[in-house]
């Protein structure tokens, strides 16, 4: 089929369980968002402690990662997806019952066991059953589905927070049984899904053949940077931000939040597919450089008009850089191999900067202030800007092949 029949061609409809599954994950997420460092700090730890907790759901991802490529392909991708977001369930309904910091960090932790689980699993499937010329399309629809509902949690988890700190974990455990049953209702119709369809002619991708690719390496450096600046700092350090150097309660931290994922999916879908079109370096590029400037900006007046529109434009650099770097990976996958130490080597750099930006981020706010801590999350971003901008113009990354 050629790339133009295939963009007219229907998404199967497995790709729409899984956008809806992706939905009520996100939803779950940022409901937590806005209680998770606001709840440590309420066992006496100071910035860098309470930051530290949004980093240990991903250190133990990032350890669990290797394990879960084998997994998924022993057992099946349907399998470990939905028992992924059973753990991760377990996981948050337990940090509910901590009574101590030690407590909430390692319950927190536990559940990156499952959050590699289901994401790999996730990125496996949602990337073999993308056809070959939307790959930018889809990968920006299953990033959009995280969005859609990382818009409804936090204003809620923010809400919730003024009613009793432990509901937004009780909560999103509950989401994420309602995940479970719904995708694993409508993944049960499809009889071959969890089965793998490599073409034997076809060696699989590993890690190593990944790295020798500019472009992989090029997207780990993004993949980093996102790790760092949108989905770690941005999360540890905002609630903190709102109630320590702004002086508001924590409902404004989640309308902080909320405002971030609208940028983010208003430019998805702004620029649906744009990568597609015009090829995966120039959109991660200008994600990049929107993300920096967004970031960096956060911290720079301690104002709340200031954080929102900053949070906006952060967020709208995120719309950009997700799709079309997870596409660029996606390219060298291929939907006839198996990549999944490749995919998983993407997501262990992303959690390598999940895990380092709040803590490193949180020790400059506690030691320079806040405005230095953004600083350095907005310069992390533009050191993999000038990744890509050396990385040149390669058919390998280009998203776009003749019809």
């Amino acid at each position: 089929m050629s790339v133009a029949a295939e963009r007219r061609a229907a998404l199967p409809w497995e790709v729409w369980a899984l956008l809806a599954g992706g939905f009520l994950v996100a939803a779950g997420y940022g409901i937590v968002a806005p209680a998770l460092p606001v709840f440590a700090q309420s066992f006496g730890v100071g910035v860098t402690a309470a930051a530290a907790v949004v980093s240990a759901l991903p250190v133990l991802r990032l350890l669990f990662a290797p394990v879960s490529g084998r997994l998924v392909a022993r057992v099946g991708e349907r399998a470990m997806y939905l028992a992924g977001l059973l753990v991760v369930a377990a996981s948050t309904g337990a940090c509910a019952l901590a009574t101590s910091y030690p407590q909430l960090l390692v319950y927190r932790g536990l559940g990156g066991i499952g959050s590699t689980m289901f994401t790999v699993s996730a990125f496996s499937l949602i990337f073999r059953l993308a056809p070959e010329g939307r790959r930018g399309q889809v990968s920006g629809l299953f990033t959009g589905s995280f969005l859609l509902g990382g818009i409804s949690g936090p204003a809620l988890g923010g809400g919730l927070v003024a009613v009793d700190i432990r509901a937004p974990f009780l909560v999103y455990a509950a989401a994420l049984v309602v995940a479970t049953a719904v995708v694993g209702g409508l993944l049960a119709r499809s009889t071959g899904l969890g089965r793998r369809r490599d073409d034997p002619s076809v060696a699989p991708l590993t890690l190593l053949g990944a790295l020798r690719s500019p472009t992989y390496r090029a997207a780990l450096a993004s993949g980093l940077a996102t790790g760092w600046a949108v989905q770690g700092v941005r999360v540890a350090l905002v609630p903190l931000f709102v109630a320590v150097a702004l002086g508001r309660e924590p409902l404004w931290a989640g309308i902080a939040l909320t405002v971030f994922a609208v940028g983010d999916g208003a430019m998805l879908l702004a620029t649906s597919g744009l990568s597609d079109r015009r090829g995966r370096r120039p959109v991660v590029i200008a994600g990049l450089a929107t993300v920096a400037a967004g970031t960096a900006c956060l911290g720079v007046l301690p104002n709340l008009w200031v954080l929102l529109v900053a949070s906006f434009v952060a967020g709208a650099g995120a719309g950009l850089l997700q799709p079309a770097q997870g596409a660029a990976v996606a390219d060298l996958v291929g939907s006839g191999r198996s990549g999944g130490p490749a995919l998983s080597g993407f997501q262990m750099a992303t959690d390598v900067g999940t895990i380092i930006g709040p803590i490193a981020a949180g020790a400059l706010a506690e030691g320079f202030g806040f405005g230095v801590a953004f600083g350095l999350s907005g310069a992390v971003a533009a050191l993999a800007l000038v990744v890509w901008l050396l990385l040149g113009s390669r058919p390998e990354e280009q998203g776009t092949r003749p019809a």
